[in-house]
């Protein structure tokens, strides 16, 4: 991938995050322990995973006139995210996600889109001279998925390689994974895009291969704690998550994809790239919170021990 900046399209929330002893069932009521908010939003994490990892980030999406909304615009401008084209609708709440954690680190989130909703064409078109000289573009699916259709459009046209993660899961159009370079769905995601199921017996592998063979160059079945299987035209691979004791996994899927991109248009090779990734969202889970979980390249790459003082000289006689 060439060199440049990252165009990220997608979605802005407010999260509001309860932390239970168990996730409740149908029926169920759990007394929980703590409550949070934070922003959140899966395009808004993926640009500060990817900025906090050295990538020049910009930003397309709409947040509503409301107090949710000056929280996320102001974090997001606080990593150094460009945010002239993060409109701010009249009238409109900003999307929020209610995030319920158990004590495993699961969770289980329920979207209400708000101005995400709102995003359009349009708002892409204002913003066509960010894709000049991008190195790449990154989509999910919180977004109208006409709107995600007609960037990556513009992405092609113009050269740039496109990163989709189609979460939420849901059907696309045959055509759309033809203009897609990273395909980066996770076991669920992966399961309805191929209709393969996905579980411990190899279903990743056949999934992720389904999907390179339906048009996306590179797929990247990512599999939480059981890693993550990458589909190229070289074959299918497996690569072993790192292990760590997961304390809230919110926000890990973001994590890889914003890491796995600073790491591309930064020079790394596909392989370095998942590594790194791996490393991102493994340091992730073990803190509470999506962005506030997200780590530094500082974080990645300590800094190392300084050598030991050189001895001292002999006595002299």
């Amino acid at each position: 991938m060439r060199c440049g900046h990252i165009v990220v399209v997608g979605s802005v929330n407010m999260d509001m995050m309860l932390h239970c002893p168990h996730l409740p069932g149908p029926g169920e009521t759990v007394l929980g322990d703590s409550f949070v908010t934070a922003p959140g939003g899966k395009g808004a994490n993926q640009a500060i995973a990817a900025a906090r990892l050295g990538a020049k980030v910009a930003f397309i999406g709409c947040v509503g006139d409301d107090a949710f909304g000056q929280a996320a615009f102001d974090a997001l401008q606080a990593e150094g995210i460009d945010t002239h084209h993060l409109s701010r609708v009249s009238g409109s709440a900003t999307g929020v996600a209610m995030i319920t954690t158990d004590n495993a680190g699961e969770n289980c989130i329920v979207l209400a889109s708000g101005a995400n909703a709102l995003l359009s064409p349009a708002h892409i078109d204002a913003a066509e001279a960010l894709f000049v000289g991008a190195a790449l573009l990154i989509c999910q699916l919180e977004s109208p998925l006409a709107t995600v259709r007609h960037a990556i459009g513009i992405a092609v046209r113009q050269g740039v390689p496109v990163l989709l993660n189609p979460a939420p899961a849901q059907q696309l159009p045959a055509d759309l994974l033809h203009g897609i370079d990273l395909l980066v769905p996770n076991a669920v995601e992966a399961a309805a895009l191929s209709g393969h199921t996905v579980d411990a017996d190899g279903g990743a592998a056949r999934a992720a291969e389904a999907l390179r063979l339906g048009g996306a160059t590179t797929v990247l079945v990512t599999l939480g704690r059981d890693g993550v299987v990458v589909a190229t035209a070289e074959g299918c691979i497996h690569r072993p998550a790192i292990q760590v004791q997961a304390v809230d996994t919110t926000g890990a899927g973001d994590t890889f994809v914003g890491a796995l991109a600073a790491a591309r248009i930064q020079g790394m090779s596909l392989d370095a790239a998942i590594d790194l990734a791996q490393r991102a969202a493994a340091f992730s889970v073990t803190r509470r919170g999506a962005q506030a979980s997200m780590p530094r390249l500082a974080d990645l790459h300590p800094p190392s021990k300084p050598p030991p003082p050189p001895p001292p000289p002999p006595p002299t006689s």
